[in-house]
């Protein structure tokens, strides 16, 4: 006679990932080549144009500038790595955002889409991937636009691209679960009103010595800071022990955005 194990928690895993995450990333490239590949362009020209406005312009009454280690570089090779980590966040915020909102609220997307064997963890990780593939394409450009430049100072230049591709992760991760809360495009509006300080003040342009300390521990706070750190620490050789802990930071980010992401959508759509 033979018998049926059951492995327990089979049905729920399944329940929740099909291993079709690519179905929901082809469908993403599919749209951007019919309908959105002006927005990933000029996503990659903005900080092209920050960094020739404010690095070549500006920069040249400004000389050089102190690094959080001592090291003095010129003022277009500080503030290019922070345009790199803005490009990131942006891209994936985008992504991750307006796009999910649209799909999720209107389009309707994610209701056809779990209505077939995909599960709400091929929906989280396909829309992220989607994310990552456009960091990934704005991170070789620009990277490429600062050694023209000669503004990478250091070989380990190269790792800021794997760099980037955390960076957009966490931010994609994080965006996608606090869209799942939205239900208004009022409400989509304060998403915005966090990207712009963090712009302004996460160290992107001025050192994080120009702040009294307790503003400083409020911008370490930032993720966009920390992004800023890790790239930057890289582009110019720059190199620390705090690298580490910057890359802790955006780790606990994707498990906690990807967790709640999934659990999410699975309450929306599948409950």
């Amino acid at each position: 006679m033979s018998s049926v194990v059951s492995v327990p928690g089979t049905g729920a895993i399944r329940a929740l990932y099909a291993g079709n995450a690519r179905a929901v990333v082809a469908r993403s490239l599919q749209a951007t080549r019919s309908s959105n590949w002006a927005v990933v362009v000029s996503g990659f020209f903005e900080p092209v144009f920050y960094l020739l406005a404010m690095g070549w312009g500006l920069g040249s009454f400004i000389g050089d500038v102190t690094l959080s280690t001592g090291t003095e570089v010129p003022y277009a090779a500080f503030i290019a790595p922070g345009l790199l980590a803005v490009s990131a966040m942006n891209g994936a915020i985008y992504d991750s955002t307006w796009n999910v909102f649209f799909k999720m609220r209107f389009g309707r997307l994610y209701d056809a889409m779990l209505a077939t064997s995909i599960g709400p963890l091929d929906v989280a990780l396909g829309e992220i991937v989607y994310a990552l593939l456009r960091g990934g394409v704005y991170a070789v450009g620009f990277l490429t636009v600062m050694q023209v430049l000669g503004l990478n100072l250091a070989w380990t230049a190269a790792l800021a691209i794997p760099a980037v591709l955390l960076v957009a992760f966490g931010f994609a991760s994080v965006g996608m679960a606090i869209t799942s809360f939205m239900k208004t495009f009022q409400q989509m509006d304060w998403i915005n009103f966090v990207l712009l300080p963090m712009f302004l003040f996460s160290a992107t342009f001025y050192p994080l010595s120009v702040y009294s300390e307790p503003i400083q521990w409020v911008i370490k706070a930032f993720p966009l800071w920390h992004a800023v750190e890790l790239i930057r620490g890289l582009t110019t050789g720059a190199l620390s022990v705090a690298m580490l802990g910057h890359t802790a930071y955006f780790l606990v980010m994707i498990a906690a955005g990807v967790t709640l992401t999934t659990t999410r959508l699975r309450a929306l759509f599948l409950s």
